[in-house]
Protein backbone atom coordinates (compact mmCIF):
# COMPACT_ATOMS: atom_id res chain seq x y z
CA UNK A 1 0.00 0.00 0.00
CA UNK A 2 1.50 3.35 -0.82
CA UNK A 3 2.56 5.23 1.92
CA UNK A 4 0.38 8.73 2.20
CA UNK A 5 1.05 11.83 0.33
CA UNK A 6 -0.62 13.60 3.57
CA UNK A 7 -1.35 12.60 7.40
CA UNK A 8 -2.37 13.50 10.59
CA UNK A 9 -2.25 11.73 13.40
CA UNK A 10 -4.21 12.72 16.50
CA UNK A 11 -4.03 16.88 15.66
CA UNK A 12 -5.09 19.25 18.07
CA UNK A 13 -4.71 23.13 18.15
CA UNK A 14 -5.45 25.34 20.62
CA UNK A 15 -5.44 29.29 20.51
CA UNK A 16 -5.38 30.23 24.12
CA UNK A 17 -8.31 28.35 26.12
CA UNK A 18 -10.15 27.61 22.45
CA UNK A 19 -9.60 24.39 20.76
CA UNK A 20 -10.22 24.67 17.22
CA UNK A 21 -8.92 21.05 15.98
CA UNK A 22 -9.49 18.29 18.33
CA UNK A 23 -7.24 14.97 18.15
CA UNK A 24 -8.13 14.55 14.19
CA UNK A 25 -6.43 11.75 12.45
CA UNK A 26 -6.35 12.02 8.71
CA UNK A 27 -4.61 10.54 5.49
CA UNK A 28 -4.86 10.89 1.78
CA UNK A 29 -3.21 8.72 -0.81
CA UNK A 30 -2.35 9.09 -4.81
CA UNK A 31 -5.56 9.14 -6.63
CA UNK A 32 -7.74 10.03 -3.61
CA UNK A 33 -10.39 13.20 -3.38
CA UNK A 34 -10.88 13.46 0.40
CA UNK A 35 -13.38 15.97 1.14
CA UNK A 36 -13.35 17.57 4.53
CA UNK A 37 -16.80 18.33 5.48
CA UNK A 38 -18.16 20.71 7.92
CA UNK A 39 -20.03 24.07 8.55
CA UNK A 40 -18.09 27.19 8.77
CA UNK A 41 -16.08 27.14 12.39
CA UNK A 42 -15.59 23.37 12.21
CA UNK A 43 -11.84 23.28 11.79
CA UNK A 44 -11.24 22.45 8.21
CA UNK A 45 -9.21 26.14 7.19
CA UNK A 46 -7.26 25.61 11.03
CA UNK A 47 -6.49 21.38 9.73
CA UNK A 48 -5.46 22.68 5.97
CA UNK A 49 -2.86 25.39 7.46
CA UNK A 50 -1.18 22.81 9.96
CA UNK A 51 -0.77 20.34 6.85
CA UNK A 52 1.07 23.12 5.38
CA UNK A 53 3.20 23.69 7.98
CA UNK A 54 1.92 27.95 8.37
CA UNK A 55 0.75 26.93 11.80
CA UNK A 56 2.36 24.75 14.65
CA UNK A 57 0.25 21.61 15.73
CA UNK A 58 -0.65 22.08 19.57
CA UNK A 59 -0.95 18.48 20.07
CA UNK A 60 -0.25 15.18 17.48
CA UNK A 61 1.80 15.33 14.73
CA UNK A 62 1.50 16.11 10.87
CA UNK A 63 3.43 14.48 8.20
CA UNK A 64 3.86 15.48 3.97
CA UNK A 65 5.06 12.90 1.85
CA UNK A 66 6.31 11.35 5.00
CA UNK A 67 8.14 13.96 6.57
CA UNK A 68 7.61 17.09 8.87
CA UNK A 69 6.23 19.95 6.83
CA UNK A 70 9.15 21.68 5.04
CA UNK A 71 9.37 23.78 2.15
CA UNK A 72 10.65 21.10 0.38
CA UNK A 73 7.49 19.15 0.56
CA UNK A 74 5.22 22.06 -0.23
CA UNK A 75 7.12 22.11 -3.46
CA UNK A 76 5.14 19.23 -4.10
CA UNK A 77 1.23 21.05 -3.07
CA UNK A 78 -0.67 22.91 -5.06
CA UNK A 79 -2.35 25.12 -2.77
CA UNK A 80 -6.46 27.08 -3.10
CA UNK A 81 -6.69 29.34 -0.48
CA UNK A 82 -10.25 30.52 0.16
CA UNK A 83 -8.57 34.22 -0.51
CA UNK A 84 -7.74 32.24 -4.03
CA UNK A 85 -3.54 33.05 -3.67
CA UNK A 86 -3.33 35.66 -6.80
CA UNK A 87 -1.98 38.97 -6.50
CA UNK A 88 -4.99 41.60 -7.99
CA UNK A 89 -2.92 43.90 -9.57
CA UNK A 90 -1.31 41.10 -12.19
CA UNK A 91 -2.88 39.74 -15.16
CA UNK A 92 -3.67 36.14 -15.53
CA UNK A 93 -0.83 35.16 -17.55
CA UNK A 94 1.77 37.40 -14.82
CA UNK A 95 0.19 35.30 -12.32
CA UNK A 96 1.20 32.15 -14.07
CA UNK A 97 4.41 33.37 -14.72
CA UNK A 98 5.35 34.52 -11.40
CA UNK A 99 4.61 30.25 -10.85
CA UNK A 100 6.25 29.24 -13.01
CA UNK A 101 9.37 31.29 -11.68
CA UNK A 102 8.58 30.19 -8.33
CA UNK A 103 8.52 26.73 -9.00
CA UNK A 104 11.51 26.56 -11.26
CA UNK A 105 9.66 25.24 -13.95
CA UNK A 106 10.57 26.33 -17.48
CA UNK A 107 9.74 30.44 -17.81
CA UNK A 108 7.39 31.06 -20.58
CA UNK A 109 7.24 27.25 -22.22
CA UNK A 110 4.00 26.72 -20.51
CA UNK A 111 0.95 28.55 -22.26
CA UNK A 112 -2.17 30.06 -20.16
CA UNK A 113 -5.04 27.23 -20.57
CA UNK A 114 -7.58 27.57 -23.35
CA UNK A 115 -10.73 28.21 -21.25
CA UNK A 116 -8.41 31.57 -19.45
CA UNK A 117 -7.00 32.90 -23.18
CA UNK A 118 -9.73 35.26 -23.11
CA UNK A 119 -8.42 36.88 -20.12
CA UNK A 120 -5.02 36.37 -19.91
CA UNK A 121 -4.00 40.13 -20.02
CA UNK A 122 -6.91 40.82 -17.52
CA UNK A 123 -5.86 41.75 -13.84
CA UNK A 124 -7.16 39.92 -11.17
CA UNK A 125 -8.84 42.25 -9.23
CA UNK A 126 -11.60 42.62 -12.95
CA UNK A 127 -12.18 39.02 -13.42
CA UNK A 128 -15.34 37.54 -12.65
CA UNK A 129 -15.02 35.30 -9.29
CA UNK A 130 -15.74 32.02 -10.91
CA UNK A 131 -12.55 32.92 -13.63
CA UNK A 132 -10.35 34.24 -10.86
CA UNK A 133 -10.93 30.70 -9.06
CA UNK A 134 -10.30 28.96 -12.52
CA UNK A 135 -6.91 31.35 -12.42
CA UNK A 136 -6.19 29.90 -8.85
CA UNK A 137 -6.48 26.31 -10.23
CA UNK A 138 -4.27 26.64 -12.94
CA UNK A 139 -1.62 28.75 -10.89
CA UNK A 140 -2.24 25.53 -8.24
CA UNK A 141 -1.84 23.32 -11.13
CA UNK A 142 1.07 24.79 -12.84
CA UNK A 143 3.83 22.82 -11.36
CA UNK A 144 2.16 19.14 -11.79
CA UNK A 145 1.89 19.16 -7.80
CA UNK A 146 1.62 15.41 -6.37
CA UNK A 147 -1.05 16.72 -3.74
CA UNK A 148 -4.17 19.31 -4.09
CA UNK A 149 -4.88 21.39 -0.78
CA UNK A 150 -8.07 23.68 -1.48
CA UNK A 151 -9.71 25.20 0.68
CA UNK A 152 -13.55 26.08 -0.12
CA UNK A 153 -12.28 26.22 -3.87
CA UNK A 154 -15.54 27.06 -5.23
CA UNK A 155 -17.19 29.16 -2.93
CA UNK A 156 -19.60 31.54 -4.45
CA UNK A 157 -19.18 30.07 -8.22
CA UNK A 158 -21.87 29.34 -10.09
CA UNK A 159 -22.83 25.93 -10.96
CA UNK A 160 -21.38 25.50 -13.90
CA UNK A 161 -17.78 27.09 -12.86
CA UNK A 162 -18.30 24.68 -9.90
CA UNK A 163 -18.95 21.71 -11.86
CA UNK A 164 -15.53 22.79 -14.25
CA UNK A 165 -13.49 23.08 -11.20
CA UNK A 166 -15.04 19.53 -10.25
CA UNK A 167 -14.15 18.07 -13.55
CA UNK A 168 -10.49 19.58 -12.88
CA UNK A 169 -9.95 17.97 -9.74
CA UNK A 170 -11.07 14.93 -10.94
CA UNK A 171 -8.58 14.93 -14.02
CA UNK A 172 -5.82 15.70 -11.39
CA UNK A 173 -6.78 12.66 -9.48
CA UNK A 174 -7.58 10.76 -12.26
CA UNK A 175 -3.34 11.24 -13.43
CA UNK A 176 -2.68 10.57 -9.32
CA UNK A 177 -2.46 13.33 -7.40
CA UNK A 178 -4.05 13.15 -4.25
CA UNK A 179 -6.66 16.05 -3.17
CA UNK A 180 -7.68 16.98 0.20
CA UNK A 181 -10.91 19.48 -0.08
CA UNK A 182 -12.73 21.97 2.55
CA UNK A 183 -16.49 22.07 1.51
CA UNK A 184 -19.83 22.46 3.17
CA UNK A 185 -21.81 21.76 0.45
CA UNK A 186 -22.90 18.28 0.35
CA UNK A 187 -23.22 17.81 -3.61
CA UNK A 188 -19.62 18.67 -3.47
CA UNK A 189 -19.06 16.47 -0.70
CA UNK A 190 -20.45 13.32 -2.91
CA UNK A 191 -17.49 13.91 -5.46
CA UNK A 192 -14.89 12.60 -3.09
CA UNK A 193 -13.53 9.29 -2.94
CA UNK A 194 -14.43 9.43 1.37
CA UNK A 195 -15.14 12.08 3.34
CA UNK A 196 -13.99 13.33 7.29
CA UNK A 197 -17.26 15.27 8.97
CA UNK A 198 -15.95 17.56 11.40
CA UNK A 199 -18.07 19.64 14.01
CA UNK A 200 -16.05 21.55 16.37
CA UNK A 201 -13.20 20.53 15.45
CA UNK A 202 -13.61 16.28 15.75
CA UNK A 203 -14.02 13.97 13.51
CA UNK A 204 -17.12 12.84 14.16
CA UNK A 205 -17.58 10.53 11.13
CA UNK A 206 -15.52 8.89 8.06
CA UNK A 207 -16.19 7.39 5.09
CA UNK A 208 -17.61 6.83 2.39
CA UNK A 209 -21.23 8.80 1.35
CA UNK A 210 -22.96 5.47 1.53
CA UNK A 211 -20.67 4.33 5.07
CA UNK A 212 -21.51 7.69 6.81
CA UNK A 213 -25.28 7.53 5.69
CA UNK A 214 -25.43 3.96 6.51
CA UNK A 215 -29.06 2.91 7.49
CA UNK A 216 -30.07 6.21 8.65
CA UNK A 217 -33.99 7.43 7.95
CA UNK A 218 -35.84 9.99 7.98
CA UNK A 219 -39.64 10.14 8.86
CA UNK A 220 -41.18 11.96 5.34
CA UNK A 221 -45.24 13.63 6.44
CA UNK A 222 -47.50 14.01 3.25
CA UNK A 223 -50.16 16.10 4.39
CA UNK A 224 -53.38 17.92 2.55
CA UNK A 225 -52.69 21.34 4.08
CA UNK A 226 -48.59 20.75 4.99
CA UNK A 227 -48.72 24.54 6.55
CA UNK A 228 -50.74 23.00 9.65
CA UNK A 229 -48.63 19.79 9.72
CA UNK A 230 -45.43 21.80 10.29
CA UNK A 231 -47.45 24.11 12.96
CA UNK A 232 -47.96 20.78 14.90
CA UNK A 233 -44.57 19.59 13.85
CA UNK A 234 -42.94 23.25 15.45
CA UNK A 235 -45.17 23.02 18.67
CA UNK A 236 -44.49 19.83 19.90
CA UNK A 237 -40.63 21.09 19.07
CA UNK A 238 -39.87 18.92 16.45
CA UNK A 239 -37.97 20.02 13.73
CA UNK A 240 -39.00 19.72 10.04
CA UNK A 241 -37.78 20.74 6.01
CA UNK A 242 -40.39 21.11 3.39
CA UNK A 243 -38.96 19.39 0.69
CA UNK A 244 -41.81 19.52 -2.21
CA UNK A 245 -45.14 19.24 -0.79
CA UNK A 246 -43.80 16.90 2.00
CA UNK A 247 -42.10 17.24 5.50
CA UNK A 248 -39.26 15.64 5.89
CA UNK A 249 -37.99 14.80 9.64
CA UNK A 250 -34.48 13.58 9.87
CA UNK A 251 -33.59 11.56 13.09
CA UNK A 252 -37.13 10.48 13.88
CA UNK A 253 -38.99 7.39 13.72
CA UNK A 254 -42.40 7.78 11.69
CA UNK A 255 -44.10 6.68 15.19
CA UNK A 256 -42.57 9.50 17.14
CA UNK A 257 -44.66 11.76 15.33
CA UNK A 258 -48.44 10.45 15.18
CA UNK A 259 -49.50 12.18 18.49
CA UNK A 260 -48.29 15.35 17.23
CA UNK A 261 -50.18 15.07 14.49
CA UNK A 262 -53.19 13.61 15.78
CA UNK A 263 -56.46 14.54 13.97
CA UNK A 264 -55.01 16.29 11.01
CA UNK A 265 -55.02 13.96 7.80
CA UNK A 266 -51.57 12.94 6.71
CA UNK A 267 -49.37 9.92 5.97
CA UNK A 268 -45.96 9.04 7.65
CA UNK A 269 -43.33 7.14 6.54
CA UNK A 270 -40.26 6.29 6.35
CA UNK A 271 -36.99 6.95 3.88
CA UNK A 272 -33.51 6.62 3.74
CA UNK A 273 -31.88 9.64 5.00
CA UNK A 274 -30.05 12.16 2.43
CA UNK A 275 -26.40 13.00 3.36
CA UNK A 276 -27.48 16.62 4.11
CA UNK A 277 -29.50 15.33 6.65
CA UNK A 278 -27.01 12.88 8.30
CA UNK A 279 -24.53 15.78 8.39
CA UNK A 280 -26.71 18.10 10.27
CA UNK A 281 -27.42 15.03 12.76
CA UNK A 282 -23.51 14.35 13.11
CA UNK A 283 -22.64 17.97 13.47
CA UNK A 284 -25.48 18.48 16.07
CA UNK A 285 -24.65 15.66 17.77
CA UNK A 286 -20.88 16.68 17.42
CA UNK A 287 -21.55 20.55 18.65
CA UNK A 288 -23.41 19.44 21.65
CA UNK A 289 -21.14 16.84 22.70
CA UNK A 290 -18.21 17.93 25.98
Amino acid sequence: MPEPLAECAGVSRAFGRLTVVDRVDLAVGPGEVVGLLGANGAGKTTLIRMLLGLLPVSGGSVRLFGRPPSRAGRRRIGYVPQTLGLYDDLTVAENLAFSRAVFSTAPGLADVPESLRGYARVCVRDLPLGVARRAAFAQALEHGPELLLLDEPTSGVDPLARSRLWETIGEAAGAGAGAIVTTHNMEEAEECSRLVVLASGRVVAAGTVAGIVGQARTAVVRAADWAAALRRLEAAGIRAVLSGETLRVPARPASGLAQALAGLPVRISEEPATLEERFFELAAAGISAP
